[in-house]
């Protein structure tokens, strides 16, 4: 059952990807950072003026917080997020010269950086999928089909490893995202003639007749 969703969800969303705006890894982590409870759309908005702004890691690390904050308010925990790409910076700098490391652990040992983050950097960045990115979107369509019901984004990950075949892992979060963003969604997903009616358990029945 898994492929079959898998397949017609590749079918719906051809150019499903990663909607974050970057051009190298450290703008990637930075915007991956920043997307925590917020819409890409909003944290690309952001990282225009940000990546203008503050070019290298010296230049984050060098930042005033009230500075910082002032370029982030309008994202969700922006004081928090400040206060991360500040310390962000200082680490880059003073143990990777500038770099963003391409290993998971490293990757955790920053500020503000969880599995969740390091994975989506090293798929996203360096080509590397260590694992599946779990975020809201995922961990909901992972519950409505079935595939996990993991209380936690860990237990969930591991469901899913064992359920989608490894050369899928890169692009399962992408797709969920989409049908999750488009169909699937938190309040009232909407099941009439969503493309997966008939494969997922939690989907309401067509009505009689149809």
């Amino acid at each position: 059952m898994e492929a079959r969703v898998i397949d017609r969800l590749k079918t719906a969303y051809p150019e499903a990807r990663c909607s974050l705006d970057f051009s190298n890894p450290v703008q990637a982590l930075i915007a991956v950072l920043l997307s925590a409870q917020c819409r890409d759309e909003r944290v690309n908005q952001v990282t225009g003026i940000l990546f203008h702004r503050y070019p290298t890691t010296r230049d984050l690390a060098q930042a005033g917080q009230e500075e910082m904050e002032g370029v982030l308010k309008s994202l969700g925990l922006y004081r928090n997020k400040a206060r991360n790409l500040r310390k962000l910076g200082t680490v880059l700098e003073e143990r990777f010269q500038g770099q963003v490391p391409d290993g998971l652990e490293d990757l955790q040992a920053l500020p503000g950086v969880g599995r969740k983050t390091a994975l989506c950097v090293l798929q996203e960045a360096f080509g590397k999928v260590q694992g599946i990115v779990v975020d809201t979107h995922v961990a909901r369509l992972a519950g409505r089909l079935g595939w996990s019901r993991g209380q936690n984004v860990s237990q969930i990950e591991r469901d899913l490893q064992t359920l989608i075949p490894r050369a899928d892992w890169a692009i399962i979060n992408h797709l969920l995202i989409a049908h999750g963003r488009a169909v699937c969604t938190a309040g009232r997903p909407r099941c009439l003639g969503c493309i997966l009616q008939d494969l997922c358990p939690s989907a309401d029945p067509p009505p009689a007749g149809s």
